[in-house]
């Protein structure tokens, strides 16, 4: 069975074989040590190429048809492991194989894939793509795999919330789980409020389409049990605390938690992991209306804390502790949330690295491992018990947005951990699910992050 799709498109891919034209991904060493074809050879010396990071040289044949090209990787090809996604926009039309290249099969196809991405759902691209024959030593069904993932995530980001609102994220959370035959249910509107999960229908209830919470189960009991939680707020105006203008341009990649949670379950379901797992998306809009929740309201939460609204526009983690608190009310050996929170967490580590956050020391020096391993970075951020009480109010039991300014992401992250107190393995990730600036490996627009990493880790947790 081919991985789920959202947005069919064709494979980076070819099985043509010999029929392709060869790739020289080189290094200067290469180069000054003539340890390539002679005729590649010959004529990069003639062009002057120096086999710079990124560079591309076209190789004529004798009778000067197209004969291949050349690739720079620079001196130090480690450091841009997935280089290679730069040729799936820079080489013309047709069929290619790697010749040579000093990196592993698997990170230079993985590399070439993540590059071939492009969102042509609302404008077609000019050009026809090129297409790479994956190595034989490579595993050519994982690698699709995790395209898959990374591209479900991309996908459901950069679409617009007129497209991708709560009922269309609905729909597509229903395909993926009917595409691996996953058990879906959903509690949506008022029923919200009858099954005790008022903080998701509070922060939804003034927009057009209800909120709701989604909840996808998939695995045999008995093996390893995995809640993955992700933050589905399909646009966020702030509420009554509005965004300017300007703050609102990228909000449709408010349930970039969401989209991330569902790349991450699609890879663990393809791959058919010994997981008992379990899904759940909070979803809303954060809109303004008549009936919108307002600064200073105060409301009980699934698990019955009650919550200061001190700002509208902290409403990620008012919906994430019903799922939460849901969550931990079963047991679990992981439980991770994903969500777009904070930009604290983008002041202290940029858009590219995402901090995650978590008590349990040998789970993160897992993740860590796991991030290097596979070059999906993340960084461990402290849940430092001294801004605690930054989370506390005078009149309930916690508010949901500290005054001060300082340490955002932290006391973040400590009003969640409110929220999971029987299970010990927990992770929250704060992403930013955006790539700001074309990379090799992605274009600008939405981007999977942390999921590659954790599901390195799953398979290793579950083999």
């Amino acid at each position: 069975m081919a991985p789920f799709q959202f947005i069919d498109r064709p494979s980076p891919f070819n099985t043509k074989g010999g029929r392709t034209l060869p790739i020289f991904a080189i290094t200067p060493a290469h180069i000054e040590t003539g340890t390539i074809d002679p005729i590649a050879l010959d004529w990069a010396k003639k062009a002057g190429f120096k086999a710079e990071s990124g560079a591309l040289l076209m190789v004529p044949t004798a009778d000067g048809h197209l004969g291949g090209a050349l690739f720079g990787l620079g001196r130090n090809p480690s450091d841009a492991p997935f280089l290679t996604g730069k040729l799936a926009r820079t080489l013309p039309a047709g069929d290619w194989h790697i010749e040579t290249a000093p990196l592993t099969a698997n990170r230079l196809a993985l590399g070439y894939g993540l590059g071939s991405y492009r969102f042509e759902r609302y404008k077609a691209s000019a050009s026809e793509a090129p297409t790479l024959l994956i190595p034989t030593d490579a595993d050519a069904a994982d690698i699709k795999r995790q395209l898959a993932g990374v591209f479900l995530a991309r996908d459901l980001i950069n679409t617009p919330t007129n497209d991708m609102g709560p009922e269309a994220l609905e729909d597509v959370f229903r395909a993926l789980g009917e595409h691996y035959k996953a058990k879906v249910s959903v509690i949506a509107g008022d029923d919200l409020l009858k099954e005790n999960f008022p903080l998701i229908h509070t922060v939804g209830r003034a927009s057009e389409q209800a909120p709701r919470l989604l909840e996808l189960r998939w695995g045999k009991k008995g093996h390893k049990r995995v809640t993955l939680v992700g933050k589905g707020v399909c646009f966020d105006t702030g509420g009554l605390d509005i965004k300017p203008a300007s703050s609102m341009l990228l909000m449709k990649k408010d349930m970039g938690g969401a989209a991330n949670v569902m790349g991450l379950a699609l890879m663990i379901m393809d791959a058919k992991l010994k997981v008992d797992l379990r899904v759940l998306l909070p979803v809303v809009e954060n809109s303004i209306s008549a009936n919108a929740f307002r600064p200073g309201d105060i409301y009980k939460s699934r698990k019955g804390l009650t919550v200061q609204i001190d700002n509208t526009d902290a409403e990620g983690r008012l919906i994430l502790a019903d799922a939460l608190a849901y969550a931990d009310e079963e047991e679990a050996d992981l439980i991770v949330d994903m969500a777009t929170l904070t930009g604290a967490a983008r002041v202290a580590l940029g858009p590219d690295l995402p901090p995650f956050f978590t008590d349990d020391d040998d789970l993160a020096h897992d993740l860590t491992e796991a991030s290097l391993a596979v070059d999906d970075p993340m960084w461990r951020m402290p849940l430092y018990m001294g801004y605690d009480k930054d989370v506390s109010a005078r009149i309930a039991d916690l508010t949901n947005a500290p005054s001060g300014g300082m340490a955002g992401s932290i006391t973040a992250a400590l009003f969640l951990k409110r929220f999971v107190t029987r299970n010990r393995h927990w992770a929250h990730f704060d992403i930013y699910a955006w790539a700001q600036a074309e990379r090799p490996h992605s274009p600008v627009g939405g981007e999977a992050q942390a999921i590659r990493a954790l599901y390195h880790h799953l398979r290793g947790m579950t083999a």
